[in-house]
């Protein structure tokens, strides 16, 4: 979908077209869910989260510039209310006596560490990738952090598809260098890498 379709959708919808908020939460629900899934691996909690990004997706939509594309705007919202309830959830079983806590509690604790070791490492690769030049790291970011396709990519640094591809797989050996270089080994081995 367009931007410009985008935001004759958008306008719909702050103007009270519930039918075109329908076709947006059916267009962007799985995006929506996957992110909830991966980050906080329990699918009742990503449910739920689902549920909560659309309603914040719902009263923020007049905030909504247009500046990036809807999908990742959207992508964002639903990644940040994912570790809004990550950080409930840590305080919760931090606030509950010990003998207190259960199976599933233990479970949301190791879920959390997953997710805190995930943004660690996509951290850690955020600073690897910002020691790149700007057109690789350009290309790195597109292509991970905001899932653009090679055409994507193409059109947004103006380049042909088969130049954004060969400048893809260039840019990730230098990172794989940088990496290498930055990490010590045994840090590489815990982030799967050596």
């Amino acid at each position: 979908m367009e931007q410009t379709t985008d935001q004759l959708d958008i306008e719909a919808i702050i103007n009270g077209d519930s039918q075109a908020f329908a076709m947006l939460v059916d267009q962007y629900k799985n995006l929506v869910f996957t992110v909830a899934l991966r980050t906080l691996k329990n699918r009742e909690e990503a449910e739920e989260v689902a549920q909560d990004t659309f309603i914040k997706v719902f009263k923020s939509l007049n905030g909504f510039k247009g500046d990036a594309k809807l999908s990742s705007w959207i992508y964002r919202i639903a990644y940040n209310t994912c570790l809004d309830r990550l950080k409930k959830h840590k305080k919760e079983i931090y606030d509950s006596p010990i003998e207190e806590i259960n199976e599933v509690q233990v479970a949301d604790m190791q879920n959390a560490l997953d997710a805190m070791i995930q943004d660690e490492r996509r951290n850690m690769i955020k600073k690897c990738i910002a020691l790149l030049s700007p057109v690789d790291a350009a290309l790195l970011t597109l292509f991970y952090f905001e899932e653009n396709n090679l055409n994507e990519m193409a059109k947004t640094l103006n380049m042909s598809a088969n130049t954004a591809k060969v400048k893809l797989f260039r840019a990730r050996t230098r990172l794989g260098h940088i990496l290498k270089e930055q990490l010590k080994p045994e840090t590489m081995k815990s982030y799967g890498i050596g």
